[in-house]
């Protein structure tokens, strides 16, 4: 229904425009394309956006690749200071190792250490109960004069 009116209103917008006054159509109910076989149909549906020119293309494709170079330079710029972190991150992490290697051979002297004396102190005890057991050999009893035995 509506494109039968826009047709109808598109065929008088025609009719007027290709005819000279004198030569309007009487009604409008005979108004048909085949009456007027030169028509030219070129309409411009332009809503205010026109082609951009070949300097602002230009402009726009510089702009973007400048953009471009920027975005890549701030990802240069990142991973340099990310592999900065890292190469700071390891330099701490071998100094650490380092370090827990020197307190690892330190314990191991220390264990060392300790392992001699308690070799020294169970030579001491056996050493000391000898002594003991011998002592103990000299003790007699007053009363009859047996010796003691542990």
């Amino acid at each position: 229904m509506e494109e039968a009116a826009d047709q109808r209103e598109l065929r008088l917008l025609l009719s007027s425009s290709t005819r000279p006054p004198s030569q309007a159509p009487k009604s409008s109910a005979r108004t048909d394309t085949s009456d007027h076989p030169l028509l030219d149909l070129n309409l411009s549906m332009s809503v205010g956006t026109q082609q951009p020119s070949a300097t602002e293309e230009s402009h726009t494709y510089s702009r973007s690749l400048q953009l471009l170079k920027q975005q890549t330079a701030e990802q240069i710029r990142l991973a340099a200071v990310e592999n900065a972190y890292a190469e700071q991150i390891r330099e701490l992490t071998r100094t650490e190792l380092e370090l827990a290697e020197q307190e690892f051979a330190h314990a191991r002297l220390v264990w060392e250490r300790a392992r001699e004396e308690v070799k020294k102190a169970e030579r001491m005890k056996e050493i000391a109960t000898r002594r003991i057991n011998s002592a103990c050999l000299e003790i007699t009893c007053c009363s009859c004069h047996q010796r003691f035995r542990p």
